[in-house]
């Protein structure tokens, strides 16, 4: 069984009136990459600050490392983040900004630093100015920051907020080379679930500050794939029906008149004779693929 580095239970943050985190239950597990998908404003940023003590709980707990959070003094150390960019001072090059938190972070080995500039890319412009920097160095220089003294799980908010495409791809090849080769467990939040499927192996979706569903990848999969849509305003009939006559439970009532079924994809002809046959009112039915954008707004417009 896989160690659990994160756990939370009902952790909630109010803010006065409002609800900014509304018991929260997620669980990550070492070697995850979990992707945290909201839109602005969902709770993402507000969970991660109380998981690192950036901000006070209002109720609820949580455990890191098998922590409990009011024992975090030793395991902090083992944790990494990147929720509001670090002040990196604008004249300094991207080696002496890191000199300068090490001796912070109480890192004496300035070869850790090296080590860490060439681990995210950043050999040729270490000696650079950072103002001279791309919004994608600055986000380099920022995970740089957050792994320069060895975690064991980071977390990432935003990270991937702004940049042109070549700048996204390459910085989830460095995700997936620090969870390969340095084993590191990542939190990482975006509100663009394309993204972050194409790295991560554990979701999370949040909506007003309510957690409201965490999936593993390959259920993802399984929720997004190929299916025949029946659309009818006799679903829970026409579900009796492909239960007896077509013998397959493989299916999906998503509203009062909508069925999807992930059986018979080369034969829709025949759930369409059988159907009928039994006196079923169709609407349409049709084959499909939900896309994942679709997929989390369905999932969003389930839980209003």
């Amino acid at each position: 069984m896989n160690e659990i580095i994160l756990e939370t239970h009902n952790l909630t943050k109010k803010y006065k009136s409002f609800v900014a985190l509304d018991n929260a239950n997620i669980q990550i597990s070492k070697g995850d990459i979990y992707g945290l998908i909201g839109r602005n404003g969902a709770g993402k940023t507000t969970l991660m600050k109380l998981i690192t003590t950036l901000a006070n709980k209002t109720s609820g707990d949580f455990k890191l490392f098998g922590k409990k959070d009011t024992e975090l003094t030793e395991t902090k150390r083992r944790i990494g983040c990147l929720i509001e960019n670090p002040a990196f001072f604008p004249n300094l090059s991207a080696v002496e900004n890191l000199k300068y938190y090490a001796i912070q972070k109480g890192i004496v080995d300035k070869k850790q630093i090296d080590e860490t500039i060439n681990l995210v890319g950043l050999t040729e412009a270490k000696k650079k100015k950072f103002k001279t920097y791309s919004l994608g160095m600055k986000q380099r220089l920022g995970i740089a920051f957050a792994i320069l003294d060895n975690p064991d799980f980071i977390i990432l908010d935003e990270p991937i907020n702004g940049l042109d495409p070549i700048g996204i791809s390459e910085l989830r090849d460095l995700f997936k080379k620090l969870n390969e080769e340095r084993n590191i467990t990542i939190l990482i939040s975006s509100h663009i679930l394309n993204e972050l499927y194409q790295v991560a192996n554990k979701f999370c979706i949040i909506e007003k500050g309510r957690v409201i569903k965490e999936i593993t990848k390959q259920q993802l999969d399984e929720e997004c794939s190929k299916c025949i849509v029946i659309k009818t305003t006799q679903a829970s009939k026409a579900a009796v029906i492909i239960e007896e006559q077509l013998q397959t439970k493989n299916y999906k009532i998503i509203d009062n008149q909508e069925i999807r079924l992930y059986d018979y994809l080369e034969n829709s002809g025949k759930v369409n004779k059988v159907l009928i046959k039994n006196d079923i009112d169709i609407i349409s039915l049709y084959e499909t693929g939900i896309t994942l954008e679709d997929y989390f707004k369905t999932v969003i417009k389930e839980e209003k």
